[in-house]
């Protein structure tokens, strides 16, 4: 048997609010109801006791009660009185309540229905009585004679009848119900309109639905370890996880914050704040390198964007160690295929019968080899360097450049802290040889009288580590010195530019400084200083 889903929100807001609005326009008609009979009868009391006063002031009403006749001259007055003031009946009678007038003449001269006693005392009284023309609203007024010293002459009563005070009630509940018809109308209408813009956004679902996915939603924002952002139009950050603050080494909540006001790298804000989607786009901030993928949100009008952010800057530096690897592998092959050939021309000379040349061969090979890994291992205790200078130096002779280590190059081991990592120093001074090594060799050939030559410097000592790499190469040019940490400068093919910026980004995060200037050989010579101290890098 299937289960009937529940009414969605937006149903259940529709559904009360039209109880709501019924309910406040019936209460409303039921008050304007008893209200308008109420002021129906105080209207007719009014109007009637308006025209009995004014019936019974007259000066002409007075002498016609002299008269011989008086119904003859009063029934014609108290008719127009009748009809001009909208009254039922204006009845004139004398103080026994003999009837002079009447709107039925046969009634003339009849004893009137109701009470007189309180009007012959003077008084004007109102009284709810059941007359010759049934029930009404009447008023009693007396008639003084000023020309008898103000003594009471006659009695004057004009009324309403209570089926024309309810023919009006019932006229003005007409109009009434209208009214609260069109206003029930107009609320169920807003109401539909409004809860039909709120289905669309909720999408249909019911508070239930809406309170779990919101538990979903929370628990999988703060789940995920890539970063999200969600920018609305105004380019506002509207929703960030903890991976996009960590990411974008925001500090405090950033919701609500605009995007170009964060202090991001130039390159990186216009990647959020760009209307057309971005794929995969690197971009680099003060210490990590970022993989970048925009969305916009759209129903028509640009409503915002959906950014997710991964961190790159592991992946990278494995790449870059990866790259050393396959360096070494290819430095190894190649002196694997050096060595063979020098084996076999040792071999030739020895078949030949020159063994004291063959000898004198293999002897001089073999100590220019030797001289470098005997140099760097006495200079450079730290095992990652030196395997790194001995793969750079292989790869560097393939290309006809020499790699030469300083001679005030001295890191002792142990002198490095755990807080510096390995990783980062194979991507400074991997990244600095190969470009050092790309610059020097661009000479080579070229029939040049100066050899090409790296000369790098690796100095521990004052509590920091100093490296230093210079080249022969053609050097900078002055106004090249402010963009070369810039992610895409290079002058190199299209495609290159990220080695530098990884560097500046690797000296970032461990506090350290990286400078650039003209070397001894006229090349470029950069020089990186990171601190030897326990403080923890930067992250």
């Amino acid at each position: 048997m299937r289960v009937p889903r529940p009414r969605s929100l937006a149903g259940q807001l529709f559904a009360m609010q039209v109880v709501l609005v019924a309910a406040l326009v019936a209460g409303c008609a039921v008050f304007a109801y008893v209200t308008d009979g109420r002021q129906a009868e105080a209207a007719a009391r009014r109007q009637a006791t308006a025209a009995a006063a004014a019936v019974a002031a007259s000066p002409a009403v007075a002498a016609a009660v002299r008269s011989d006749d008086p119904s003859a001259r009063l029934q014609p007055y108290a008719e127009k009185v009748r009809r001009d003031t909208g009254v039922t009946f204006v009845t004139i009678m004398d103080t026994r309540g003999i009837r002079w007038t009447h709107p039925d003449p046969e009634q003339i001269g009849a004893r009137y229905l109701g009470h007189i006693g309180p009007a012959l005392r003077g008084r004007i009284f109102p009284e709810t009585y059941t007359g010759t023309l049934g029930p009404s609203v009447r008023v009693v007024a007396p008639v003084r004679d000023t020309a008898a010293g103000g003594r009471i002459t006659a009695l004057v009563s004009a009324g309403i009848t209570v089926d024309t005070i309810s023919a009006e009630v019932r006229r003005q509940l007409l109009a009434l119900l209208g009214v609260a018809l069109a206003a029930l109308a107009a609320g169920g209408l807003a109401a539909y309109v409004i809860n039909a813009r709120l289905r669309r956004h909720t999408h249909g679902m019911n508070a239930a639905e809406l309170s779990r996915m919101h538990d979903y939603h929370e628990a999988a924002l703060h789940a995920v370890r890539e970063g999200l952002l969600m920018l609305d139009g105004r380019r506002r950050i509207a929703l960030i996880n903890d991976g996009g603050r960590e990411l974008l080494g925001l500090s405090g909540d950033a919701v609500g914050a605009y995007v170009s006001e964060l202090g991001l790298p130039p390159p990186l804000t216009g990647a959020l704040l760009a209307t057309e989607p971005r794929v995969d786009e690197l971009h680099l901030t003060a210490e990590r390198l970022l993989v970048v993928n925009t969305s916009p949100v759209s129903s028509g009008e640009q409503r915002g964007t959906v950014v997710t952010l991964r961190d790159h800057t592991e992946l990278q530096a494995l790449s870059g160690e990866l790259d050393s690897v396959r360096g070494f592998a290819e430095a190894l092959r190649s002196q694997a295929h050096e060595a063979a050939n020098r084996l076999h021309a040792v071999v030739s000379l020895i078949e030949l019968g020159r063994a004291d040349e063959a000898v004198e061969f293999a002897t001089a090979e073999l100590e220019l080899a030797q001289a470098l890994t005997d140099q760097v291992v006495a200079a450079v205790a730290e095992p990652v360097l030196a395997a790194l200078l001995l793969g750079k130096a292989a790869q560097a002779s393939e290309r006809g450049v020499d790699l030469v280590l300083a001679p005030d190059s001295r890191i002792d081991d142990g002198v490095l802290p755990p807080g510096l990592p390995a990783r980062d120093l194979v991507t400074i001074l991997g990244n600095l040889l190969d470009n050092a090594t790309d610059a020097a060799a661009e000479g080579v050939g070229s029939g040049a009288a100066r050899s090409a030559r790296v000369t790098v410097t690796a100095r521990a000592a004052d509590d920091e580590l100093v490296l230093r790499v210079a080249d022969t190469g053609a050097g900078l040019g002055p106004a090249a010195a402010d963009d070369i940490f810039r992610r895409g400068w290079s002058t190199k093919a299209p495609g290159r530019g990220l080695g530098l910026a990884l560097v500046q980004q690797a000296v970032r995060r461990n506090a350290g400084t990286v400078t650039v200037s003209t070397g001894k050989d006229g090349g470029a010579e950069f020089t990186v200083r990171l601190p030897l101290t326990a403080t923890a890098p930067a992250r």
